[in-house]
Order: C-alpha cells, then structure tokens, then sequence
C-alpha cells in the first residue's frame, strides 16, 4: 500500500475528530472548505483551474462553495469525510499519481488542521512514510523556494544536506524533514525549524517566506 494511504487514514481520523469551523494554517479555509478542496483536488482537478482563472480570493472559490454548503450540517460534513476517505474514483489523474502527486499533499493539510488552532506536538510516524518524504522533498522545495532571493540548503539534525536553490550567499534551515515540509510548502510560520546564515541574508530569506506564507 503506498504511504499516501497511511496518511489518509491519519488524516481521517483528524478530520472525524475536528470542528468544520475551526481555522487551518490556509489563508481564507476552515476545515470544511479544506476538506473540500482535498476532495475537489481528486474528483475535478480541472474545476480548480476556474478558482485561478477568476483569480478567487481565499474562502471564496467558487468550485468548492457547494462541497462547503453540504458540510453545513453535521451530517454533510461526516458524508464528505467517508467520501474523501474512500479515494479518488475513475480516471482521476491524482488516483494514479500514487506517492509522488498525493503524500505532501496530505501530510501538510493534515498539519493545516492539526496547527490551525494551536501549537500541536509533532506526530509519531512510521519510518518507511518519513523516508518517501524524504525522497520526495527536494523538489518540492526547489519549486518552494525558485523565488527565494538567497541561496537555500536543507539539512537534517543528523547532517545531511540538499541544495534546493542555488547562489551565494545561501541560508541553511535545519529540522526534520516532516517540519522542513512544512517550511518549503509555505508554512514557515508553523515550522519547528532553525535558519542560519548571514544575519543580512537569513533577514532577506524571512522576509520572502512571510510573504509567502501569506499567499499559500
């Protein structure tokens, strides 16, 4: 079974025991409107397409307003939930995309609802999902930071590093690869992470991860 489906299952059960009303990391969503997008994203991929053509503003998207009206009850909303847990269907290109589309994906919306309201600790994961993470995180944030006006390096506590944006001078952000997610995919507010470098330079790096946090 690939990782994806682990954390879906996490994920679930978060949502089964979250308020639809409570505040995410996402700009503009609450947990309903989160859990619609993650099930638009499966469904009707395309639709979304439309929410940035109209340039949408966050809360307002127009293709997933009727998901976000069904969850207004308590029973639209546990609807939705077995929905998203039951996978996409058909010919959805994200039911094909396995690990490399879908595992970032849920681990960081599962954050977007675990710290939307507080401070929560980090979770216990298995080590295979943690190593695909890994796998998976340098290019993710290569696209993260293509923008960053400094140099950027990954590296984890035991010292392992990736250069995910070149050029001189560079600030290195060090944590586990679960919080360095969370920084490179435009949540540096909520990540457990530590930037070092230049004072000059990491000032420049924050100040470009601020911006974009409030664009994630």
């Amino acid at each position: 079974m690939a990782w994806m489906e682990t954390e879906r299952a996490a994920l679930v059960r978060t949502l089964h025991g979250a308020d639809p009303q409570a505040s995410t990391l996402c700009e503009g969503w609450n947990v309903s409107r989160l859990l619609a997008h993650l099930i638009v994203r499966e469904e009707r991929p395309w639709a979304m397409a439309g929410d940035v053509l109209r340039r949408d503003k966050p809360g307002h998207e127009h293709s997933l307003d009727p998901l976000v009206a069904r969850a207004a009850t308590d029973t639209g909303y546990r609807q939705l939930v077995d929905r998203f847990a039951a996978g996409a269907r058909g010919f959805s290109p994200m039911r094909w995309g396995g690990d490399a589309v879908n595992l970032l994906e849920f681990y960081v919306h599962h954050e977007d609802i675990r710290r939307g309201t507080g401070d929560a600790e980090p979770r216990e994961m298995p080590e295979g999902e943690l190593a695909e993470l890994r796998r998976l995180l340098p290019l993710a944030a290569r696209l993260g930071y293509r923008r960053s006006p400094v140099g950027v390096v990954l590296q984890l506590p035991g010292g392992e590093q990736a250069t995910v944006r070149g050029g001189e001078p560079a600030v290195t952000i060090t944590g586990p690869v679960t919080e360095l997610a969370l920084h490179a995919m435009g949540r540096s507010a909520a990540a457990r992470v530590e930037i070092s470098g230049a004072p000059g330079c990491v000032a420049q790096f924050q100040a470009f991860a601020g911006a974009r946090d409030r664009r994630a």
